[in-house]
C-alpha cells in the first residue's frame, strides 16, 4: 500500500523538477524558498519567483500538514473523524506579457484513515487573449496524460473543470479550463490507490513541458498598452475567483494554513474598471465570448 510519506516525497520531487524547469524557461529570475511550520502539525516549502524576463510573479508550493480538522471542514466532508493528513503541490504563474497565459496546477492527497483517503487536483489555463490553437494544444496534452491511465478521465475531468473554474457572479469561466478532479479513490474509479497516485504524478509532470511550449510560442510577441490594461482587468477576474469560490483557498484559511502561501496565487497587480465593456468585434470581446462552458477545444 502506498504510504502518505511516499506520496509527500514524490510531490516534493515534482516541486523541485518544476522549479528547475521554470527557472530555465525564464532565464534570469530564481525562486526564493521559505520553509514554514504549521501550528497544529506539519509545514511546507513556499517558493516564489518574481520580476523575471517572463514570469512577473509565480509560486510553486509544497505542503505536508496534519492535525485536527475544524468542525466546518468535518461537516463539509461529511466525516466524523478529525485527525487528518494532507499533502500537495500548488502552482500559479502570472507572466509579464499579456499574450502569455496564466497557468495553475494543483495535485494533492488527503487522508483520514486507511478507508477514507483520496487524490485531487488539476491543471487549467487562463489566457488573457484566447488563442484557439494554443487552447487545442493545451487540451490535447491533458487528454494524452488522461488517456494513458483511463480513457474516460479526460471528458469527465474536462467537464468538471468547466464547472469548477466558473466565476458564477460574472457568468463566465476563468479561462479555457483544463482538467479538474477531486476525492478520487478505489471505490470511485475501480483503480488501485497506487494507480491513481501514478496518474497524479504523471499529470504533475505534464505541467512543465506544456507550459514551456506555450511560453516559447508567445514570449517574444509585442503588445500594446491596451493589451496590458486588458491583462490587468483579466487578473482582477482571477482574483475574484480565488477569493470567492476557490475551495483550496477556503481549506487553507479554515485549517489555519500559512496565509502568504495561500494567497501566493494572487498577481502582483490587477485592475477593476467599473462596468467595463470591450468594443464590439475587438479581440477582447472575442475572448469574452469564448469564456463559457462546454467548448470542445480538441
Amino acid at each position: 500500500m502506498i504510504t502518505k510519506e511516499a506520496i509527500a516525497l514524490a510531490y516534493k520531487e515534482i516541486q523541485d523538477e518544476i522549479c528547475q524547469a521554470l527557472e530555465k524557461l525564464d532565464g534570469s529570475a530564481r525562486f526564493e524558498e521559505e520553509l514554514w511550520e504549521r501550528e497544529g502539525g506539519g509545514g511546507g516549502r513556499t517558493r516564489i519567483i518574481q520580476n523575471g524576463q517572463i514570469l512577473e510573479k509565480g509560486g510553486v508550493n509544497f505542503s505536508s500538514v496534519y492535525g485536527k480538522l475544524p468542525e466546518a471542514i468535518k461537516k463539509s466532508f461529511a466525516v466524523e473523524e478529525d485527525d487528518f493528513f494532507a499533502t500537495g503541490v500548488s502552482i500559479v504563474i502570472h507572466p509579464n506579457n499579456p499574450l502569455v497565459p496564466i497557468i495553475h496546477m494543483n495535485i494533492r492527497y488527503f487522508e483520514l484513515n486507511d478507508q477514507i483517503r483520496w487524490f485531487g487536483g488539476g491543471i487549467d489555463l487562463t489566457p488573457h487573449y484566447v488563442d484557439e490553437e494554443d487552447a487545442s494544444y493545451f487540451h490535447q496534452q491533458l487528454k494524452d496524460v488522461c488517456d494513458r491511465h483511463d480513457a474516460t478521465f479526460y471528458e469527465k475531468f474536462k467537464n468538471w473543470a468547466d464547472d469548477y473554474f466558473y466565476i458564477r457572479h460574472r457568468q463566465e469561466t476563468r479561462g479555457i479550463g483544463g482538467v479538474f478532479y477531486d476525492k478520487l479513490n478505489t471505490e470511485k474509479t475501480g483503480m488501485s490507490m497506487e494507480d491513481i497516485f501514478a496518474f497524479s504524478c504523471d499529470l504533475g509532470r505534464t505541467f512543465a513541458p506544456t507550459y514551456t511550449a506555450l511560453v516559447e510560442k508567445n514570449r517574444h510577441k509585442d503588445f500594446t498598452d491596451q493589451q496590458k490594461n486588458w491583462q490587468l482587468i483579466r487578473r482582477g477576474r482571477y482574483v475574484e475567483f480565488n477569493l470567492v469560490w476557490d475551495s483550496g483557498t477556503k481549506f487553507g484559511l479554515e485549517t489555519n494554513g500559512r496565509i502568504e502561501s495561500i494567497l501566493m496565487s494572487l498577481p502582483a497587480q490587477a485592475n477593476w474598471v467599473y462596468d467595463y465593456r470591450p468594443e464590439e468585434g475587438s479581440e477582447e470581446a472575442k475572448t469574452l465570448a469564448l469564456l463559457r462552458k462546454g467548448i470542445n477545444w480538441i
